[in-house]
């Protein structure tokens, strides 16, 4: 197959840190192709070959570490203790799936009906499209694939443009395990093919689940395209997180869980603390001591190795981020710390008295930014951390732990943490979120309803009487 080729640039240097095959949508769907061809003889795989396949997989990808490390830091900028915690939590998650292969059980149902035997029966849905972004390249790459495979289904890998060459190993390491040819492929497009690419696979007949996680902009136009067709989708979308500060709340606790939330990965996650709304009444204590915090959180190259924040993906997001921070000033907030980026380097920055009539307030920066708003009261903070069309994840600090289970319940949010950083992820929780920050969920248990359809299979085992 004949394919062009397109580089990404480092966006610190502007040198090309990666080639990849810019496929064709028709290039694209020869891998659907053959995907659907392998698909027979991998839903026949035993659960348990099944699961020694993946964990074969999980330590080739082990064993790229620096592998990924060097196309992380050259792709987007991350620094090399991001790129290890990717690869680490990815092995997790490759394992995870591989103990669920013996856990895709059904049930036995009771059956009115004389001498039937009812059952609901999980089976492979068939050939899976699954479409990762940069941010966290080997997490989010290996999360779209695994629990599909585990399932016993097949899938395509559409890689993201921003990082090919880190997707790409990922799917070498499940190549270099054993996985039999077809069973798990990856699509690499130009930029500009994307929506075409993405589109040809969607509609390709053999493809019967969808995962995205992305923009919720991006999201919306893949569960329109797939819903033509009635594939089932499951999104993980952009976020706003909530980190709430009680009035009893432990304010180190506090501090060092919304500095880590906010500024991990230099805001670009998904569940980055996007707002710190705090109570009034211990606002001032709390804001000083989150702003010493982040002032010792420098940025800085992540070749070089020696701060804690790295760059950003690109220039796009460095415009984005300070528009946001320009808006806020000119409507009265007030920054802690920041100034200008240097490049794709951009310094931490906390904007205090953030306000309903500010862009930062609704919109997701994914950057090195955070809002600080204050709230009257309890109920107040409660409100404001509502206040949003997304609803991902969220987090509410506070000694009392019944008061803090209360709150969480109230916050309108997949995943709530109490007394906990806003960004988590683990390999066996139900992970997704709820309106604007998309439907389904990856994980565990929660991720095999999403990969496999439920059949009601009868067996009659006493002679039939009819009324006609």
């Amino acid at each position: 197959m004949n394919v062009a080729s397109f580089t990404r640039a480092n966006p610190i240097t502007g040198d090309t840190a990666s080639t990849a095959a810019a496929m064709t949508p028709e290039q694209a769907t020869k891998v659907a192709d053959a995907a659907a061809a392998a698909f027979p003889a991998w839903a026949a795989t035993g659960p348990n070959a099944r699961r020694a396949l993946l964990n074969k997989a999980a330590d080739a990808l082990a064993g790229r570490a620096d592998d990924f490390s060097a196309a992380m830091m050259a792709e987007i900028g991350a620094t090399d203790g991001w790129a290890r915690f990717n690869v680490m939590l990815a092995v997790g998650m490759i394992r995870e799936a591989a103990s669920m292969t013996t856990q895709i059980s059904g049930e036995v149902i009771p059956s009115d009906k004389p001498g039937c035997l009812a059952m609901g029966i999980r089976e492979p849905a068939g050939v899976c499209l699954g479409i990762a972004p940069w941010n966290a390249p080997v997490i989010l790459g290996v999360r779209a694939i695994v629990t599909a495979l585990a399932c016993g289904n097949t899938v395509v890998f559409k890689a993201s443009e921003v990082c090919p060459r880190t997707h790409e190993i990922i799917v070498e390491t499940f190549v270099a395990a054993g996985f039999p040819e077809g069973v798990v492929g990856v699509v690499t497009n130009a930029p500009a093919d994307a929506g075409a690419v993405v589109g040809a696979l969607i509609d390709h007949p053999a493809v019967r689940r969808i995962n995205f996680t992305g923009s919720t902009a991006v999201g919306k136009i893949i569960a329109r395209r797939a819903a033509e067709h009635l594939k089932p989708v499951l999104l993980e979308l952009g976020g706003k997180a909530p980190l709430l500060v009680l009035k009893d709340a432990d304010l180190d606790e506090a501090v060092a869980a919304a500095a880590f939330g906010a500024f991990m990965n230099q805001g670009q996650i998904c569940m980055s603390t996007e707002r710190i709304i705090v109570v009034d009444e211990i606002a001032d204590a709390f804001i000083e001591k989150f702003a010493a915090k982040v002032a010792t959180m420098k940025a800085g190259d992540p070749r070089q190795g020696n701060t804690p924040l790295g760059a950003v993906v690109d220039q796009k997001t460095v415009n984005h981020v300070t528009g946001l921070i320009d808006d806020a000033v000119a409507k009265g907030a007030s920054i802690h710390g920041g100034g200008a980026a240097d490049g794709v380097v951009m310094p931490a920055t906390v904007v205090v008295n953030v306000t309903d009539a500010m862009k930062l307030y609704r919109e997701e920066s994914f950057g090195p930014v955070v809002a600080v708003i204050r709230a009257k009261d309890e109920e107040d903070a409660i409100r404001l951390a509502n206040d949003t069309e997304y609803g991902l994840s969220a987090s509410v600090f506070t000694r009392d732990i019944a008061r803090g289970l209360t709150v969480a319940r109230r916050i309108k949010s997949g995943i709530c943490h109490v007394n906990g950083p806003t960004v988590h992820d683990e390999a066996q929780m139900p992970f997704g979120g709820v309106g604007a920050s998309g439907y389904g969920r990856f994980g565990g248990k929660a991720g095999i309803a999403e990969f496999t359809d439920l059949r009601w299979i009868t067996v009659e085992t006493l002679p039939q009487h009819y009324p006609i």
